[in-house]
């Protein structure tokens, strides 16, 4: 009878104390680190990195639509000039090229206007146009590349303020326990993987777009090609 006691007092115990646990784990409050929260911790170096990234998007997005309506297929084009030239109808021919408002349009109507001068020097003038419309293409691109390059050095910046940051309250507390140095360590990491990840997307964005123009540039160059093989064609 008495061990019976004992074990029954021993299972009450046993289930007293669960209780109590569980209780306590219920009242530990929410420790999960949520992405505002960890910016956060980034500190104030994380601002002038989110806005390196705004400004790298918003460069990409404008340049990328620009581009890819400028390279949009011109073949009509040529195909219209080609028959009007075959016709006999300068103007219409320039006209057509006036309304597409194209870097290629534009290209073909200088050429065009040049017509009854050496073929060297409408070439010339092709080429002229056509550098001045890439240079309107690449717009801008480059300061993504800027971007690319500062942004891992912004990070770097914020792993340096960390560290002074941890030395700061040391010295401040007299104490290296990980809850002194964790404030340090948070801007030292955060800030660091936000600059290189920031310096990756620009990067990317940056090799992107300049694929982007390296093909329109070949693309101009073919159409130019042909249109001087078709002014030339009358003349053999």
């Amino acid at each position: 009878m008495t061990l019976l006691l004992q074990v029954a007092d021993t299972a009450a115990r046993l289930l007293d104390t669960t209780t109590q646990a569980a209780t306590q784990v219920s009242q530990i409050p929410d420790q999960e680190l949520r992405f505002g929260d960890l910016l956060i911790k980034g500190g104030w170096i994380m601002l002038p990195i989110g806005l390196l990234l705004v400004l790298a998007l918003v460069i990409f997005f404008e340049r990328y639509f620009t581009i890819r309506k400028a390279a949009k297929n011109e073949s009509h084009l040529i195909k219209q000039v080609r028959d009007s030239i075959e016709s006999g109808n300068l103007q219409s021919a320039i006209a057509i090229c006036r309304n597409s408002n194209s870097p290629l349009g534009r290209m073909l109507q200088k050429g065009l206007l040049r017509i009854g001068r050496p073929i060297k020097d409408i070439e010339g003038a092709i080429e002229n146009v056509g550098k001045l419309e890439v240079a309107k293409l690449e717009k801008n691109i480059s300061i993504i590349g800027i971007v690319a390059g500062i942004a891992p050095m912004f990070g770097f910046l914020g792993t340096i303020a960390g560290v002074i940051k941890i030395f700061y309250d040391i010295s401040k507390t007299d104490n290296i326990s990980m809850g002194v140095i964790s404030g340090g360590l948070y801007v030292k990491m955060v800030t660091s993987a936000a600059g290189l990840l920031v310096g990756i997307i620009a990067y990317v964005c940056h090799n992107i777009l300049n694929m982007m123009v390296d093909k329109m540039i070949l693309k101009l160059e073919t159409d130019a090609i042909e249109f001087i093989d078709l002014l030339e064609e009358p003349s053999k």
